[in-house]
């Protein structure tokens, strides 16, 4: 990012990768905008957290509304750029909505084809329409970096994952298209894969224990991955120094994909 005119913006801002992304890059001094989808019983709890972070010197703009729809977005990003200030662009973009079907195949009411349809919508597409109307609107600062979170289930088989692992395989097909395409405009487009991270969509996943614990063996550090080792990432990737790495799926997991 240009630290002199950027701000980042965080799609699915308010839980787990999401979150720890904003502490990260608000911490930094960089003004953070932090689109989210909470449910009512949540909102408060949500509200609190980045009035916090405003406490401690936070330059932030939240918002609760949906962002999949165009209605939503469109609203957002008309805050957006009333409360940039002038010259002020967004260098920083990170994409981390979770909201996925996890439905088996083999049950009767499981797994349909509308599911796979929404939850790709969700969490693959919606990346793609926040990105091009960004740079539309010509909001996009000069070597933006956007970034996508996804996760080893779009290559490996996980408990009834099969609509997630689809979307995410979905999306790390979007970025690299996207970084070929919008290459010769400085725009660099990667993908973070997490290793197993405990967060609340984690522990939605069907036998997640089993998950934990394998996690936990198999990786060679000796820890699960944290939000926070993610959020380290987002903000390598989003240095001037990392200007030359676009179109990959870049692992955040202590090595545990190797064992």
């Amino acid at each position: 990012m240009n630290t002199s005119r950027d701000c980042a913006l965080v799609i699915g801002g308010s839980k787990g990768l999401g979150l720890a992304t904003v502490e990260k890059i608000a911490a930094t001094g960089y003004p953070v905008a932090v689109v989210h989808r909470d449910p009512r019983k949540d909102l408060e709890a949500v509200r609190e957290h980045f009035e916090a972070l405003q406490n401690n010197g936070a330059h932030l703009l939240h918002q609760n509304t949906d962002a999949i729809g165009g209605e939503g977005r469109d609203q957002f990003l008309n805050a957006l750029e009333d409360w940039l200030t002038p010259g002020r662009k967004v260098g920083l973009v990170v994409f981390s909505i979770a909201k996925g079907n996890l439905k088996r195949m083999v049950e009767s009411d499981g797994l349909t084809g509308r599911d796979l349809a929404i939850t790709s919508e969700a969490m693959a597409f919606a990346f793609y329409d926040w990105a091009r109307e960004l740079k539309g609107r010509g909001m996009l600062g000069e070597g933006a970096c956007l970034v996508a979170f996804t996760s080893e289930g779009s290559q490996r088989v996980l408990p009834a994952y099969g609509a997630v692992g689809t979307a995410k395989a979905a999306l790390e097909a979007l970025v690299r298209q996207m970084a070929v395409e919008w290459a010769p405009e400085g725009i660099r487009v990667n993908c973070l894969q997490a290793g197993v991270t405990q967060t609340d969509s984690l522990m939605r996943i069907p036998g997640v224990k089993k998950l934990l614990d394998r996690a936990s063996r198999r990786n060679p550090s000796g820890r699960l991955t944290r939000p926070a080792d993610v959020a380290n990432a987002v903000y390598l990737l989003s240095q001037p120094e990392a200007a030359w790495i676009t179109g990959n799926v870049l692992c955040v997991d202590g090595g545990e994909r190797l064992c």
